[in-house]
């Protein structure tokens, strides 16, 4: 004989309740939001300077005309963060781990990427895009690569790949020694160790500060207008320049925002969910 199990009237009473609290607090979110967009939206139609700057900045039909060659370029974006991702999140891991190594033969190893990860963290990446967009070419080594796209990928590269590699040694460090020693204990190597016990659960704990970098290469591949390539602030500028209207700028924001909006989100969803399961771990 199975039995059903049966809401108490308390419990339906407090589940009402709740159902309540909550669609007050959505009710008092939507309300104050959308006063704070009337107030701004009024502000600065009341602003002297709003006419000009609808003009410059907001001009509809300067937005369809500009957005094509703006697009276009922000492919261009888009392919340099794809390619750049891909190839920082394997030189950050490595550069972690040889920074994680312990045995003395390895000390070279390990200054070298202790070194790089200071060197290049410390270099703006506008900075850093100029020395090597400007100065590998200027070199004139055999085989050096010259198409500025190329260049400014590599810089993107070096850069963000010292961040990502200190957040993977943070990750890894947060493992807890228990760890190595229960695998150490079951016969596991150093190497065995760390690929199948620590990185794997390091790369979970890491992933949201990941998301947040990466973010922030997708904004910095702006950044490589300054070697030429028409990307989509290039563009941007481009049309700017030619019919002096500045809502091409706006057209190039909002497409970077679109892109990015959704991975921070989806940031913050998976920092969420990890909050959770660790409180239900413990």
């Amino acid at each position: 004989m199975t039995t059903t199990w049966v809401k108490s009237d308390r419990q339906k009473e407090r589940e009402k309740l709740l159902k309540a609290r909550a669609r007050r607090s959505v009710s008092a979110a939507t309300i104050s939001t959308v006063v704070v967009v009337v107030l701004v939206v009024v502000g600065l139609r009341a602003s002297p300077g709003w006419p000009v700057v609808q003009e410059k900045f907001f001009n509809w039909d300067a937005l369809v005309a500009s957005l094509p060659d703006v697009l276009r370029g922000f492919l261009l974006n888009v392919t340099i963060f794809l390619i750049a991702e891909p190839v920082i999140l394997l030189l950050g891991l490595g550069v972690a781990l040889l920074r994680g190594l312990r045995s003395p033969v390895f000390f070279p190893l390990r200054a070298l990427a202790a070194l790089y990860t200071d060197i290049f963290r410390g270099i703006p990446v506008l900075l850093l895009i100029f020395l090597i967009g400007f100065g590998v070419p200027a070199l004139r080594l055999q085989g050096a690569p010259n198409d500025p796209v190329v260049l400014g990928t590599i810089a993107l590269i070096l850069s963000y790949t010292s961040f990502v590699a200190e957040v993977f040694r943070s990750g890894i460090d947060s493992i807890h020694p228990s760890q190595r020693s229960a695998a150490r204990s079951l016969g596991l190597s150093h190497g065995q160790t760390m690929r199948y016990v620590v990185v794997p659960q390091a790369v979970r704990r890491v992933v949201p500060p990941l998301l947040n970098d990466f973010a922030s290469l997708q904004k910095d591949t702006a950044l490589v207008a300054t070697l030429g390539p028409l990307e989509a602030l290039r563009q941007a500028q481009i049309y700017a320049y030619d019919k002096f209207n500045y809502t091409s700028y706006v057209a190039a924001a909002l497409l970077f925002v679109a892109l990015t909006v959704p991975m921070a989100r989806f940031t913050d969803h998976l920092a969420a969910r990890a909050a959770r399961q660790r409180g239900g771990a413990t």
